[in-house]
């Protein structure tokens, strides 16, 4: 080839990379222009701080503002308790003006511990007042209308059936401050086979038996679909089963606990049922990032529009 047809070659060559280059990058920052403006999701799904800090970066309204664009409505945060009155106020007042809901926070964590279970004397039972007052003004600040309750582990030592006996008599104490409040507990059974063999709620229906026996609005079930495929699966049944005591959702797939599509949870018929069934409450997304990054973060989002395309 001649020097002057072998430039010419390379140049048509080089500019058609460079198109190619562009289009491929239009098409990338296409893809999410239209994440972003692909509206609402059509259930509320809550992330929680971390899971978008690459593209958000690390101040917890960023966080919110960040989520928000791409169309999540939710939001929750298991360490809200812990973090500064001014920053639970400071998120509190992000979500309202963004028209996010709150959900949970982390109300009382017995992990490690069986005495909810064995005592109930007077003294133990005001401090459970006590706490849960201090966890009323948690929620007043960020908004929030539930938190999670973990009410321990069990023990060997004491009959179940006592110790069954024992925590709803202590959930009762706790509504006494949870009721005029408005504030609503949600206990969540774990897995024992996996992540916390010990812990005395395990399954739905062992719940959803405490729920009926306290008696309160005040006390519901969080049903998290990830431990509970693990426990005892049958997620769509068990959901119908115990509905009128379901108050909070919370998802992650298996195995992984990663976002949805990434294990053997058919999420899509499952949310799909909730959304006919009329739920409006939060679907916690209490599970980390298969992939790390910016893209990790990206293909969270993606998931999500996947499994929310139901009709």
């Amino acid at each position: 080839m001649k020097r002057r047809e072998f430039i010419a070659t390379s140049a048509a060559a080089a500019a058609s990379l460079t198109a190619v280059g562009g289009a491929n990058a239009a098409a990338r920052a296409a893809k999410q222009d239209n994440a972003a403006n692909a509206g609402d999701f059509k259930l509320k799904y809550g992330p929680h701080f971390g899971m978008f800090r690459h593209h958000a970066g690390d101040d917890l309204v960023d966080q919110l503002r960040f989520a928000r664009e791409e169309g999540f409505t939710a939001w929750e945060d298991n360490g809200m308790a812990g973090r500064s009155a001014e920053d639970q106020q400071r998120c509190g007042d992000a979500m309202r003006e963004l028209g996010m809901t709150m959900g949970v926070f982390v109300g009382y964590n017995g992990f490690g511990r069986d005495e909810f279970l064995l005592n109930t004397s007077n003294e133990f039972q005001d401090g459970l007042r006590n706490h849960m007052s201090n966890m009323v003004q948690v929620a007043e600040r960020c908004g929030a209308k539930w938190c999670t309750v973990i009410p321990g582990n069990c023990t060997q030592r004491v009959e179940f059936d006592y110790q069954m006996a024992n925590c709803i008599t202590n959930l009762r104490a706790m509504c006494e401050v949870c009721e005029p409040a408005g504030l609503v507990m949600v206990l969540e059974p774990l897995n024992w086979w996996r992540d916390h063999p010990g812990l005395f709620l395990s399954k739905v229906p062992q719940t959803y038996l405490i729920c009926k026996g306290v008696g309160s609005p005040s006390c519901k079930i969080l049903d998290d679909l990830y431990h509970q495929q693990i426990s005892e699966g049958n997620l769509i049944p068990n959901i119908d089963h115990a509905w009128d005591e379901i108050a909070y959702i919370q998802v992650g797939d298996n195995p992984g606990r990663n976002e949805p599509t990434t294990g053997e949870i058919n999420y899509k018929n499952v949310f799909r049922h909730l959304h006919r069934k009329g739920y409006q409450g939060v679907v916690g997304m209490e599970h980390g990032n298969s992939r790390g990054g910016r893209e990790g973060e990206r293909a969270v989002i993606d998931a999500y529009r996947e499994v929310d395309s139901f009709e």
